[in-house]
């Protein structure tokens, strides 16, 4: 019975083309959308003052977060469309509406235009409907890995923007870049037909399930708790992090892209080896822990130690370690821990979670500044970041990792103790022949 059990061991496998299709298309359908928006933010408050409407300060800080107010009451909605009508209708309706709303910015004569205009970008809400749809197209111990690449499309179309920005400002202005965002979100919609493999065929019309449940499931809400912590701590340090890289790094506004996109590729080589690692051998819930404790440590270091360029940029660099993982982790958690019937519905509430965090943390983040100084915001990002390595604490392994650690995903070891039970069979039948 051990020689036959050893032999039906399943080995484990490499992704496959397919796997690997969808991971990259679904990967780029984010960053194509997300280029033209990240594109807006270094440039946006300068363009402002030079439209009707745009001297008000409010406005124009509308203008910049209806967008994620509009995302956050969309994305359940979406990802619940996306259960029962399939991921591809889904994500292109909302890719055409982004696209619709990009257009409608690029025309716009004053404020309140360009304001109507990011609602109807933000009401494109296809996060969870894409994240689902990775779910549904990888295996448990792809899912992770598929989920960094579009965590890595992200920070890198960030760091891009903050090249690519400045000097798209002077040649096409912020019109431009609003049109420009809506030709990569049309690219983006070819991209959707032509190169992401159709969804699997069990996923088009999903059974019934209990939105209570989902809604209201203790390991879902520790998730989607941590995914509002993690993003309301990062816009929170970006209503200082620039002002401290001015002040006390030397470093002008100009220049910022160097700290940044250095720091961003290297959090991503210090991530990726880590996270396959613990992936393979089922010790994603020791690094997802780990990493919340190197983001409350980079808070703390913001705090005691924020006043050269050098301490800067190591407190960033172990920031976005941190912070990469944890957006590769949770919404791979979240597709695992949800119902098969119900992983949009879950996703749609993890990315609402989401679009909320980034909405409190820029506005917490400038209120405390304003009462208490640039300090107090790492101060309240660590106490934030402390309450969430609480609640992730009681967080259980999910189902699939205890299984995955018995073999430890080492196909080598697999395959020695394998061959090994064989010769061992062999000998035995040898010396059963010549007696």
């Amino acid at each position: 019975m051990q020689t036959s059990a050893a032999q039906t061991a399943p080995i484990p496998s490499r992704m496959t083309a397919l796997e690997i299709r969808a991971s990259v298309s679904l990967a780029s359908i984010f960053a194509l959308r997300l280029l033209g928006l990240f594109l807006i933010l270094p440039v946006f408050a300068v363009y402002a003052q030079s439209i009707p409407g745009g001297t008000d300060a409010a406005m124009v800080g509308l203008a910049l977060g209806i967008y994620g107010l509009t995302q956050g009451l969309l994305q359940i909605p979406f990802g619940a469309a996306s259960d029962r009508w399939g991921r591809k209708p889904v994500i292109a309706i909302g890719l055409i509406v982004f696209a619709a709303g990009s257009f409608i910015a690029a025309l716009a004569t004053d404020i309140l235009w360009t304001i109507i205009g990011r609602a109807i970008q933000g009401a494109g809400a296809i996060s969870a409907a894409v994240t689902a749809f990775i779910a549904d197209a990888t295996r448990d111990e792809h899912r992770t890995k598929a989920m960094a690449l579009v965590g890595a499309s992200v920070g890198l179309t960030f760091a891009a923007s903050l090249v690519l920005a400045p000097l798209l400002y002077d040649v096409i202005g912020v019109k431009g870049l609003f049109a420009t965002t809506g030709v990569l979100v049309v690219a983006a919609i070819g991209v959707l037909i032509w190169i992401v493999p159709p969804a699997p065929p069990k996923m088009l019309h999903a059974g019934r399930h209990d939105a209570r449940t989902t809604l209201f499931d203790p390991q879902l809400l520790r998730l989607n708790a941590g995914i509002f912590a993690l993003h309301t701590v990062l816009m929170a340090m970006f209503v200082v992090i620039p002002g401290l890289l001015i002040e006390s790094g030397g470093l002008p506004l100009s220049g910022h892209w160097k700290v940044y996109l250095p720091v961003v590729l290297l959090s991503f080589a210090l991530m990726m080896k880590p996270l396959m690692l613990a992936e393979r051998r089922a010790f994603i819930r020791p690094l997802f822990i780990g990493s919340i404790v190197l983001v409350l440590i980079a808070q703390l270091g913001f705090w005691l130690r924020g006043d050269s360029l050098g301490w800067l940029t190591l407190w960033l660099l172990l920031f976005f370690t941190g912070f990469n993982v944890l957006e590769a982790c949770l919404p791979s958690l979240v597709s695992r821990i949800a119902p098969v019937s119900a992983k949009g519905f879950a996703l749609g509430i993890y990315n609402t979670a989401q679009a909320l965090g980034l909405f409190a943390g820029a506005a917490l983040g400038g209120v405390i500044v304003a009462q208490w100084g640039s300090e107090a915001v790492f101060v309240f990002a660590a106490i934030v970041m402390a309450a969430w390595w609480l609640i992730a604490l009681g967080m259980r392994e999910v189902p699939g990792w205890q299984t995955l650690s018995r073999y430890r995903f080492n196909e080598k070891n697999l395959v020695r103790r394998r061959d090994g039970i064989r010769q061992q069979g062999d000998t035995d039948r040898q010396s059963r022949a010549r007696s």
